[in-house]
């Protein structure tokens, strides 16, 4: 058998704390990833973590998200699924990439998830919906509901999965070799501030 990783994010900020409200957990966002030092990984999510606003398919990039939101927290599972699943779920992720604009966020399906409607926009997706969707489409049922009212708080209630890392993004990276890069000029500073208060963090 393989092994498959989910990442469970918590963000500080405005948006983080709607969906926060919505779940009833802290974890607000997953990504897929074929490794646990989310080398591979992927999600429905910020295009830069520093702009709430643009959303779409992206590769996860943990230095530039710790730049973002110093704070952050993961939590990283492990999910057991066959070779054959977990090469394919490696091919399509990386053709979603190539066609990565393609892809959108899915505003109109959140009110359909407080309904408890399935609602499906064609390649519009929440994080947790697209992971829910492209498993199901490899035969990994893991839900018994709609892809589209999939939610991170059934990522975090999953049975079938073991808890590899849970903390902070800052010592996650740091086990995992990696550092923020550092940016020098004062242009770059002060985007950063901006940045954060943004996304509603306030050091």
């Amino acid at each position: 058998m393989e092994q498959i990783y989910f990442a469970l994010v918590d963000t500080p900020g405005f948006f983080a704390s709607v969906i926060r409200k919505v779940t009833g957990i802290d974890y607000i966002h997953v990504v897929l990833s074929m490794d646990e030092e989310l080398q591979e990984a992927y999600s429905v999510g910020r295009r830069n973590p520093a702009i709430p606003i643009l959303a779409g398919f992206e590769k996860e990039d943990t230095q530039k998200i710790e730049r973002v939101f110093p704070t952050a927290r993961y939590k990283i599972v492990s999910l057991e699924c066959t070779g054959e699943q977990k090469a394919e779920l490696s091919r399509q992720l990386r053709e979603c990439y190539e066609k990565r604009f393609q892809y959108h966020y899915c505003v109109l399906g959140l009110p359909m998830i407080l309904l408890n409607i399935p609602f499906y926009q064609k390649n519009h997706y929440t994080c947790s919906s697209f992971t829910a969707n492209i498993l199901q489409e490899n035969g990994i049922e893991l839900f018994d509901k709609h892809f589209s009212l999939v939610t991170p708080r059934d990522f975090y209630e999953l049975e079938q999965t073991s808890t590899i890392y849970e903390g902070t993004l800052s010592k996650f990276n740091r086990l995992n070799g990696c550092y923020p890069v550092k940016r020098r000029n004062m242009f770059r500073k002060m985007w950063r501030k901006l940045s954060y208060a943004m996304n509603g963090v306030y050091l």
